[in-house]
């Protein structure tokens, strides 16, 4: 045994025999252990045992001598586990019953628990982890004074496990207690911090006995003050006459003086951590007090934020002016001042967005690295296909099939998104790339997120490529859900043998029955709604086959580096001559007659409409207090009733059966309804060229790229279109927001409003939001997105795969990051 080690088990011994009264050694053991630890290294014991014993025992003197016992017992144990066993097991014997064991310190008063939470609480993402990081940082949070088993579970409800996960549990707000006041100056309303002396201190019972109130006066030389603590018995205890106090908290007034009520409250003489600073307010689980919470995290943040290496190169730190990850994470939680706190959430923030770049990028690369069958085409061939269009592409439209046409002709997987305003002809783009790969013997997929969206692609595809030149009527064909058995298993064996080419169909194309001859075209139609596994799912069924993912949907540019950052981009800005600006008008509940009005107007003149509303069957979540948002299934029958009795009306929503769906739209193509009352079920692909008026109830509750989304519903024919937004009210800031779609038909424009008011959740299916589970980054944040995007390239360009001694640790991060299951991005 190493002289150290016997040296170390003779120090705990000798607590033994003293009953763990930390007198074994000449000013006690965490003093005797600074001395030792010097002595072990040199002997070569390693430092991640050394930091294990130092985390345990530095606040060895604050113990009870039970929880003494209890610490060297586990610190014996880990130094076995290291080390060996050694003789009689190497544990500390039990105290030997003396006349009388030394009581425990008193237990702290209790604090004010917080309320329990009434919502669920949702998971925070898995810390980052640093290599090179103290083991410690694993260690469990009951290795702190104060954490029991009890304080522990508490903690875990928070995502809280380890100190590390303490590290990364960010503050969710402020208070600005900086600047001390003078009471003469207060203001009632006021958030102060002041400082001053206890004059009288008094504890009286009210509401009979069973609640008491403590009354202190506190002169600061300018005034007095009255504060007062309600059920707080423990304050007469803590403060005193004549001790100096600092107060945080907000001015109230009672009788005409003002007044603090429960403030936070600290002796002048201590390190100020509730007071007279930027203070942190933590989340919080039931029965987590914010004061002994924020004392756990000061004694963890302020000895082990600076014991964490920076993963990032000092050369990338200097160059991205960005602070170091020690300091960051001190200021972050215990800031010095509102410019060092910044700096701090932005340094953190930028760690985030630069590792979601780097992943994205590799992947990209990766899949760049690959190899793909290469489709040219034929000289003449492309033009024939033009000629046979029934009408001319766009330039925008041509662009992007010149995009797509080079991807698939280079010998590498395509790997592109073709982002499109409604009715932009994303569709005949697609086709065209469909109709090259099937002329030279291979196969295309096309896969909906609906069946009606499905049967639509179907019949325009059938449209465009079924004639004597190109494909034939058997081989291209629709599977969906509600597709016979018999006719799948043909398609089936269609797609086995290569006798199918092109098929078009929802989910049942990922089933496993289904085998491809030569899938090499895989087409992904409002992507965004799929998830990573049915993805993969459809690209496992080719050997590299290329990809094309659509969408409607506009994406900002913050939002399409992150998601899609991964992807080569096409967008095609520019609508088919002859669409009409579709007519926005905003119209408040009481001039609905108006809108109604205009709808009987236009089926008059042979046209059709919609009217969506927020819900289906009234308030759609149970807790909810009622609201004025009206319910598709009530409105149909009050329509039907009292305001279109003449009418021929239709409903359609999310929870009605996929035939009844079918059915719906079947009967508004075929005119059979005049006015389809539906939800946003008919958002994307519903295509009705007869539709002129989009009438939206409680258009308040959607959000504008939504909005846009339901308006390119009308307009896609050639006569003049409405789109009437109804509120629930008349609240002038809503209004404000919603007559951004009276001004502009760009989508972008739209959509970038709407990400900086409402965040990217409506452009996010489940998968993707869970990669976008930042804690602290925006992607609102353009600036540094970009700034994360452009260092990330330029690390790339000069380290492809990060291998490079300087950027190991950098390394390891993507590794963990790509590990949570964010590996296939888009």
């Amino acid at each position: 045994m190493k002289a150290s080690i016997l040296k170390l088990k003779k120090f705990f011994r000798l607590e033994a025999e003293r009953s763990y009264d930390n007198r074994a050694v000449v000013g006690g053991l965490p003093k005797a252990l600074q001395n030792w630890q010097a002595e072990a290294r040199a002997e070569g014991v390693g430092d991640e045992l050394l930091t294990a014993i130092q985390t345990r025992l530095h606040n060895y003197a604050q113990l009870t001598p039970v929880e003494r016992q209890k610490a060297l017992i586990e610190v014996w144990r880990r130094v076995e586990a290291e080390l060996g066993p050694f003789p009689n097991n190497g544990k500390p014997a039990a105290p030997r019953r003396p006349a009388a064991v030394p009581k425990a310190p008193p237990p702290p008063e209790p604090e004010a628990k917080a309320k329990p939470a009434t919502t669920r609480r949702r998971a925070a993402p898995a810390r980052p982890r640093v290599e090179g990081e103290p083991a410690a940082l694993d260690a469990p949070a009951t290795v702190l004074y104060g954490v029991g088993d009890v304080n522990a579970t508490r903690l875990e409800k928070l995502g809280i496990a380890t100190l590390g996960d303490m590290l990364y549990h960010f503050p969710r707000r402020y208070e600005d207690y900086s600047q001390l006041s003078d009471i003469v100056s207060l203001l009632y309303g006021q958030h102060v911090t002041v400082m001053g002396t206890v004059k009288s201190l008094s504890n009286r019972p009210v509401k009979g006995g069973r609640r008491s109130i403590v009354e202190a006066l506190v002169d600061d030389g300018t005034a007095a003050l009255r504060v007062s603590w309600f059920n707080q018995p423990w304050m007469a205890r803590n403060l005193s006459v004549g001790a100096q106090v600092v107060l945080s908290g907000q001015v109230d007034q009672y009788m005409g003086r003002l007044t603090m009520s429960s403030p936070e409250w600290e002796l002048a003489d201590k390190e100020q951590l509730h007071t007279n600073r930027i203070v942190p307010v933590y989340p919080l689980a039931a029965d987590l007090g914010q004061r002994w919470l924020r004392g756990v995290m000061k004694r963890v943040v302020s000895y082990w934020a600076p014991r964490v290496p920076d993963p990032l190169p000092a050369a990338l730190v200097a160059t991205a002016e960005v602070r170091p990850l020690p300091e960051a994470l001190l200021q972050v939680h215990f800031p010095d001042n509102p410019e060092s706190l910044r700096a701090a959430r932005t340094r953190l923030a930028f760690d985030e967005l630069l590792l979601m770049q780097l992943a994205v990028l590799l992947q990209k690369a990766a899949w760049q690295g690959q190899t793909a069958r290469r489709f040219a085409a034929a000289d003449g061939w492309l033009e024939a296909q033009k000629v046979a269009l029934p009408f001319a592409l766009t330039a925008a439209q041509a662009a992007a099939l010149d995009d797509l046409l080079r991807d698939l002709d280079s010998g590498r997987p395509m790997n592109r998104l073709l982002q499109g305003d409604v009715g932009s002809g994303k569709t005949v783009v697609a086709a065209l790339c469909m109709a090259l790969v099937a002329a030279q013997g291979a196969q295309a997929a096309l896969m909906a997120p609906t069946s009606i969206l499905a049967e639509q692609h179907y019949a325009t595809l059938t449209r465009l490529l079924v004639s004597p030149g190109g494909l034939q009527p058997g081989e291209l064909r629709l599977i969906i859900g509600a597709t016979p058995e018999a006719e799948k298993q043909e398609i089936r064996q269609g797609l086995g043998d290569g006798s199918i080419k092109v098929v078009v169909g929802t989910q049942a194309l990922i089933q496993d029955p289904i085998l491809f001859d030569q899938l090499e075209l895989i087409v992904i139609d409002e992507q965004h709604r799929f998830g990573v596994g049915q993805r993969a799912k459809l690209r496992a069924k080719g050997d590299n086959p290329h990809l094309l993912v659509m969408t409607a949907t506009p994406i900002p540019r913050s939002l399409s580096l992150t998601l899609y950052g991964d992807l080569d981009l096409s967008v095609i800005a520019e609508l088919p001559p002859g669409r009409r600006e579709v007519d926005t008008q905003l119209m408040l509940p009481g001039e609905r007659g108006r809108a109604y009005d205009l709808i009987r107007r236009e089926v008059a003149a042979g046209r059709q409409a919609f009217i969506v509303y927020p819900l289906i069957e009234g308030e759609e979540d149970v807790d909810s207090e009622p609201d004025e948002r009206k319910a598709a299934v009530v409105e149909e029958k009050r329509l039907k009733a009292e305001v279109f009795p003449d009418l021929k009306l239709g409903l359609l929503h999310g929870r009605m059966a996929a035939d009844e769906k079918e059915k719906a739209m079947a009967a508004l193509r075929d005119g059979k309804v005049q006015v389809l009352v539906c939800t946003t079920v008919v958002e994307v692909g519903v295509d009705v060229p007869n539709a002129t008026v989009m009438l939206i109830e409680g258009a308040d509750h959607f959000g504008l790229a939504q909005l846009h989304q339901l308006r390119g519903r009308v307009g896609r024919g050639g006569e003049q279109s409405y789109c009437i937004l109804v509120p629930t009210g008349g609240h002038s800031a809503e209004n404000e927001r919603l007559k951004a779609l009276l001004e502009s038909n760009d989508g972008f424009m739209l959509a970038q409003k709407d990400l900086e008011q409402r965040g990217p959740g409506q452009f996010l299916g489940k998968q993707q939001s869970g990669f976008l589970d930042f804690r602290l980054a925006s992607l609102t944040d353009a600036r540094l997105i970009d700034k994360a995007r452009r260092h990330a390239e330029d690390l790339l360009a000069g380290d492809p795969d990060l291998s490079q001694p300087a950027h190991a640790a950098l390394a390891a991060a993507v590794k963990q990051y790509l590990s949570d299951g964010k590996g296939d991005l888009s």
